[in-house]
């Protein structure tokens, strides 16, 4: 199957693709900012001023530069690859960048429109990393005619609002899902460099370590506020758990090109990103989904399957069409509900809250 969305030719095709609103693309968010602002830390405060220090120190400051030989490489070797990775690739890079500026935004307006210190100085530099990456993947989008308008997405993308503690499930997964998938791709592009279609991917393995780092953050914030680790929010870990892995899921298998010219299988890549996060998260939250479950990898095979049937529902438009996305629709929704009953796996939270990026 062939990435769904329209082939992106011109700037303004990237911008409203960045700005379209689906079950995959990433959103921009809004929350509670008195509730932030009454956010303790001091639980771990050891931990905490440690990590602050390791933002002060800043050793990403120089690394998001274009070499000398990027536009080279791009020139040699980008122009040589498929139409069908073309897209792929550029669907990549407009997704990333959205996602990216999405918590750019978040961070900055955290930090803008709160007191507390200790959260203050955190946002402001998890915004920091976040503009640096989202600048940097604009550049690339760039060399194709087709930068994002950053600025006109931000006023014009729609928000949505989630509980600071939506904020913290979501977005810790979302870093450190993101480290594990960045590095995942940078170790098989480091032992099979030929398969290096485009230079950004040298940056990948400095660039996963700010993602580490941000979820860390998250983490420690978690532990220190124990109430969102028990009760009833061990429904919205695993809601979050399961959305997000399966996001990423039904996203890879939509292009196979992209992973197939890395040398990798979408399936066996997303499960290997999957045992990564698996063995991270445990550090603050106390389940973590079965991943080797038969029945929850046919289920995210069905989710794809609908993802599949909708985009093609879509396409054909009319009452046919619509009927259509409705069917794929519902069974997308009962597929969700039946692997949120399956069983979860339980652990003990280590003593020791802080991780390297040791993959």
């Amino acid at each position: 199957m062939q990435a769904t969305s329209a082939p992106l030719n011109t700037s303004e095709e990237a911008g409203r693709m960045a700005k379209t609103e689906t079950l995959l693309s990433p959103r921009f968010y809004t929350t509670d900012f008195a509730a932030m602002d009454r956010l303790d830390v001091s639980p771990l405060r050891k931990e905490w001023d440690a990590m602050l220090a390791e933002y002060e120190g800043d050793n990403n400051h120089d690394h998001f530069q274009r070499t000398p030989e990027f536009a080279v490489e791009v020139a040699e070797r980008f122009s040589q690859v498929s139409p069908e990775l073309r897209q792929e690739f550029i669907d990549f890079l407009v997704s990333s960048l959205t996602s990216e500026f999405s918590g750019c935004i978040l961070y900055n307006e955290i930090q803008k429109n709160v007191t507390n210190p200790d959260i203050k100085t955190l946002m402001r530099y998890m915004a920091r990393d976040e503009s640096r990456h989202a600048g940097f993947i604009n550049q690339s989008l760039k060399d194709f005619g087709m930068g994002i308008d950053m600025g006109d997405l931000k006023r014009t993308k729609a928000y949505k609002y989630f509980k600071p503690k939506y904020i913290f499930y979501a977005t810790y997964l979302s870093e450190k899902i993101g480290y594990a998938r960045y590095i995942t791709i940078y170790r098989e592009l480091e032992r099979h460099p030929e398969k290096r279609f485009h230079p950004i991917f040298r940056w990948f393995e400095r660039w996963c370590n700010d993602e580490f780092r941000h979820g860390e953050s998250f983490a420690l914030i978690m532990r220190a506020q124990p109430h969102l680790l028990r009760g009833g929010n061990l429904l919205w870990i695993r809601f979050f758990l399961l959305a997000v892995y399966a996001t990423m899921y039904v996203r890879d298998h939509t292009r196979p090109q992209l992973k197939a010219a890395m040398g990798l299988d979408p399936t066996a890549y997303d499960y290997k990103v999957f045992d990564i996060t698996n063995k991270i998260t445990e550090q603050v939250f106390p389940i973590s989904l079965d991943i080797a479950n038969p029945k929850l990898r046919a289920g995210f095979a069905k989710l794809f399957e609908a993802q599949t049937g909708m985009d093609a529902a879509k396409a054909r438009g009319g009452l046919m069409g619509k009927l259509g996305q409705a069917k794929w629709a519902a069974v997308g929704a009962f597929t969700f509900v039946r692997l949120y009953m399956l069983p979860v796996n339980r652990h003990a939270l280590p003593a020791q809250i802080r991780m390297a990026p040791a993959w």
